[in-house]
């Protein structure tokens, strides 16, 4: 494998590279490679996915059990309105 060393990176980009790096839970590298191979429409992990597979499994269970809290209101029955 070839190395690439980039000198003078705008802040803004750097910046937009390091968001597109957490969003992506990838490291820095894998990320600058990803955002490559896409704008350069080689070999792209990307186009082989749905873009759900990030999401899958990602909740604690303090977060599960808040959005069941946030919902349970879904959850109940009016049984005036039932009757």
């Amino acid at each position: 494998m070839e190395s690439l060393t980039i000198h003078n990176i705008p802040l803004e980009l750097a910046q937009a590279l390091q968001r597109e790096s957490m969003r992506l839970h990838a490291s820095l590298d894998d990320t600058v490679i990803e955002l490559l191979r896409r704008a350069l429409k080689i070999g792209s992990s990307e186009e082989k996915r749905n873009g759900l597979a990030r999401l899958a499994g990602t909740w604690t269970t303090e977060e599960h059990d808040q959005f069941e809290a946030a919902i349970a209101v879904t959850e109940q029955l009016d049984e005036d309105l039932w009757r």
